[in-house]
């Protein structure tokens, strides 16, 4: 009962993250997916702001905002303003099931102008499962969940380039303890991970207007496996992020922002088993059962497929954002992912205004055409504060 639970709540990740159950074969597909990365609590990779969200889920390198712990917290020593504080609600999943959710809780504060704290909650709810015996006949009820809490301290190192370090506690409670004759006890998994990251921008002249060329690169959930019984141990979604900006001044109120990220998960690539008389022998591909460091290095050059496989599991999106008087802006964005690492393929749109200290921001998701995709009508709501010593005026950019 319990891997049939588990087959279901992974089933339900995999179209938008890197689960996939099974071993790889060419013939037999699930979403388009038949050799993704295999990784628990793999909620941590959903973008879980708007902003973000609606421009093709990219934020290595965009300009410093609220949520910038989930994608470069480095961006935090450039904010202008002394502390922030934002709430982000996703209904998740809704043409599936509806009691499924994604709350962030998130915010900063600068200690001086080098130096920055800053935490983060963020909150699955996989909605209610029911559980029962051989007979069909209902035992008990979980509402599962799965929490992250994580804490980053940034640092400005001159006025261009600036770093940051974080820690964070992995939380994954999906069967609430259940036990069922036959199967191994199950519990709630646990992890512990850190993240390192750095920012760089400059500032350009071009056509004598101000313009802004950005880079980031976050290395986020370096930690343990992690394991809901004794027999096995799975690694977390450790991923490396890379995006670059160019930010452009038209004039004095109207600015608009171009952006890039691409990203690699940094664990084992499932390998080959095509042997008819031995089903564990590993016909191509490298053993994935190794330690989080050796798996982090393995992740370049471990794919059955070769270097062409690899250069598969990297994920590209593409933003832009017009604003007008750091007050509206809106936003658009494109994911991609290749068909055979998790499929995931979308536009999404967006618009935030901002009045004093006070932001709203919103966010849709849009299927590429021709694709039956539970994310489709996707929804995110974003409410931030942003204080200044200025008392929340807002700025002209």
């Amino acid at each position: 009962m319990i891997r049939k639970i588990f087959s279901v709540l992974l089933f339900f990740l995999t179209v938008n993250n890197v689960v996939v159950l099974g071993q790889f074969n060419e013939e037999v597909s699930l979403l388009g997916s038949p050799n993704a990365l295999r990784v628990a609590v793999p909620f941590l990779m959903i973008a879980p702001d708007s902003r973000a969200g609606s421009m093709g889920d990219v934020g290595a390198a965009s300009e410093p905002d609220i949520n910038s712990q989930h994608w470069n917290p480095s961006k935090y020593a450039f904010s202008e303003d002394e502390w922030g504080l934002s709430l982000s609600y996703t209904p998740w999943l809704r043409n599936l099931i509806n009691d499924i959710n994604l709350t962030y809780l998130v915010g900063y504060y600068k200690l001086d102008e080098q130096q920055v704290v800053s935490a983060s909650l963020l909150y699955f709810s996989l909605g209610q499962i029911h559980f029962t015996n051989k007979s069909g006949e209902s035992t008990s009820t979980h509402n599962a969940n799965e929490f992250a809490f994580d804490m980053a301290y940034s640092r400005k190192f001159s006025e261009k380039i600036g770093g940051s370090v974080g820690f964070k506690f992995i939380h994954s409670d999906l069967t609430g303890g259940f036990v069922q004759a036959s199967q191994p006890a199950a519990k709630p998994g646990q992890s512990y991970a850190a993240s390192i990251s750095t920012y760089y921008q400059t500032p350009l002249v071009i056509d004598r207007k101000e313009a802004e060329l950005a880079f980031g690169l976050h290395i986020s959930n370096i930690g343990t496996k992690l394991s809901y019984n004794d027999d096995k141990k799975d690694f977390i979604p450790t991923n490396l992020r890379l995006g670059g900006r160019f930010t452009f001044n038209m004039d004095e109120y109207n600015q608009i922002s171009l952006m890039v990220d691409g990203n690699k998960l940094l664990v084992p690539t499932p390998p080959r088993y095509d042997d008819p008389d031995n089903a564990d022998l590993i016909t191509s591909g490298m053993d994935p059962d190794v330690s989080v460091i050796t798996g982090m290095l393995q992740s370049f050059y471990d794919a059955p497929g070769g270097y062409k496989e690899e250069l598969r599991e990297i994920s590209y999106g593409v933003g832009v954002e017009y604003s007008y008087s750091g007050q509206f802006a809106v936003r658009g964005g494109y994911f991609d992912e290749h068909m055979t690492k998790g499929n995931r393929k979308y536009f999404s749109v967006g618009a935030g205004v901002k009045y004093n200290v006070f932001k709203l921001d919103f966010a849709y998701l849009i299927p590429r055409a021709g694709q039956a995709n539970p994310l489709a009508n996707t929804v995110r709501f974003t409410l931030g504060f942003d204080f200044d010593k200025s008392g929340g005026r807002p700025r002209k950019r």
